[in-house]
């Protein structure tokens, strides 16, 4: 079986997928203490919906293996694991199709929010410890209109190597 080597996030090996951004350790403040303010850290574009969508995804530690993952054709994703550290495994948007070998997996700090791109490939995150909150944002009702859910074959199953 395949294994895939967590990687440190960085916005460079993580562009194609999306972007980032760490809610709890903004690069810049503006104003002074005891009330500073970071504004328009992140956009995430709801294509044809009005509404975000906030919900949560709890993940328990678990195998690390992957055998399922999903992909949504019009709508971008946010997450945000709330009291740990996850790994979100993800492979580039293509036509529907699994392709083992162009997964990544990557490491997201506590924190730390993530956007991901219409048609990536992806899953609920791997906990690295514990049990974890995430924070999913999406337009409302993704889960019934936009989400192709895909059961890895076998020859396409791989582990995740945790840090």
């Amino acid at each position: 079986m395949r294994k895939l080597t967590v990687k440190k996030l960085d916005r460079e090996a993580f562009r194609p997928y999306g972007d980032f951004v760490s809610l709890l350790r903004p690069a810049e403040f503006y104003g002074d203490a005891p009330s500073v303010f970071t504004p328009d850290m992140l956009q995430l574009p709801l294509a044809q919906h009005d509404l975000a969508s906030f919900s949560i995804c709890r993940v328990a530690q678990r195998p690390n293996v992957v055998d399922t993952s999903e992909y949504h054709s019009a709508a971008w994703e946010g997450n945000l694991p709330l009291d740990g550290d996850v790994v979100l495994h993800l492979a580039p948007a293509n036509r529907g199709k699994i392709d083992a070998d162009a997964f990544e997996a990557f490491l997201v700090p506590k924190g730390t929010l993530v956007i991901l791109k219409p048609g990536v490939w992806h899953f609920a995150p791997y906990a690295v410890e514990g049990e974890v909150s995430t924070l999913v944002v999406l337009p409302e009702r993704t889960y019934a209109n936009d989400c192709v859910v895909v059961k890895h074959a076998e020859d396409e199953k791989f582990e995740i190597e945790m840090p």
